[in-house]
């Protein structure tokens, strides 16, 4: 079955632009998407691998091993021969791929550490009995869940780049549409796919020229500030949010075709990097999402 072409998904725009930036600059550490079944959350996940150059989706099941997930070490012909052998697990397959978690709340939390460990590093280091082995493992991390069915620590949320919620379409034209496309795909996957060839032929050209910029574009002290001062106003401690929103708006900026990085990056980043390191105000009721946007909406008036 062939996979539903990423520029036919209905709305979702958060979610397929933490997932295009992801795919554009894998340095920004995932995207954890948090939304009900049926939200077109797996469907955009394999969607990207068909505009990402030589990208496949490798699938970690939440019941995988911990040597399942990082590979063993063949003890007996090191000892025989000196010599290291790996049996490859999940995160050398990855490499150079999209790493999709379905359902990443019900992981062990030390298995969740060990892919946001080799995500931040694209690196997976294997040790046993004195013996210690790495190899790259540089791969696009995204991870999907149902709230209803637990949280992740909060230790571990910060450690996701990029974070976003998605619901079902409320607008009744556009949850129309999703219907009409879906039919349409059931229907004839092929004559489907060939309505959106150039569409998706222009996105995969537009991220190719994205990463190829990318090593380019520059952020003033000025811009880094804004960070800094968003940060301290929204309570973060974790400097790891800083890095994040000043990477993201960096591969904003190359997405834009852009060498510089502008206000609008700045704020646009922080929409994904920030609601989930906020904590929910319990007095206010006032969502993490809500609350930012309000801060945001006051520093571009601030700021101009």
């Amino acid at each position: 079955m062939k996979n539903y072409p990423f520029t036919a998904i209905v709305g979702q725009d958060k979610m397929k632009k933490a997932l295009i930036v992801n795919g554009i600059n894998p340095k920004i550490g995932g995207v954890l998407i948090q939304g009900e079944k049926g939200t077109a959350k797996s469907t955009a996940v394999r969607a990207l691998a068909d505009v990402l150059a030589d990208t496949s989706v490798v699938n970690l099941p939440v019941s995988a091993t911990e040597d399942r997930v990082v590979g063993t070490l063949d003890m007996e012909h090191i000892l025989k021969t000196g010599e290291k052998r790996l049996e490859s697990g999940i995160l050398a397959k990855a490499d150079q791929n999209i790493l999709y978690v379905d359902e990443v709340n019900l992981l062990e939390d030390h298995l969740v550490d060990i892919l946001l460990d080799a995500a931040a590093m694209g690196v997976n280091r294997i040790e046993r009995e004195g013996v210690s082995y790495e190899h790259p493992s540089r791969f696009v991390l995204v991870g999907t869940m149902n709230p209803e069915e637990g949280t992740l620590r909060p230790q571990l949320l910060d450690r996701f780049g990029l974070c976003v919620d998605v619901a079902s379409e409320k607008n009744v034209e556009e949850r129309m549409e999703v219907v009409r496309r879906r039919l349409d795909f059931e229907q004839d996957q092929q004559q489907f796919e060939e309505r959106y060839v150039q569409a998706q032929n222009q996105l995969s050209k537009q991220i190719q020229q994205a990463q190829i910029l990318l090593p380019t574009v520059e952020i003033s002290d000025r811009l880094i500030g804004i960070v800094a001062d968003l940060s301290i106003e929204l309570g973060i401690e974790s400097h790891r949010a800083d890095i994040t929103v000043i990477t993201t708006a960096q591969t904003l900026a190359a997405w834009k075709q852009r060498t510089a990085v502008q206000l609008e990056d700045i704020y646009e980043a922080a929409e994904l990097a920030l609601p989930h390191r906020l904590i929910q105000d319990p007095i206010n009721d006032t969502s993490s999402s809500e609350a930012l946007a309000m801060i945001l909406q006051n520093k571009v008036v601030e700021h101009q």
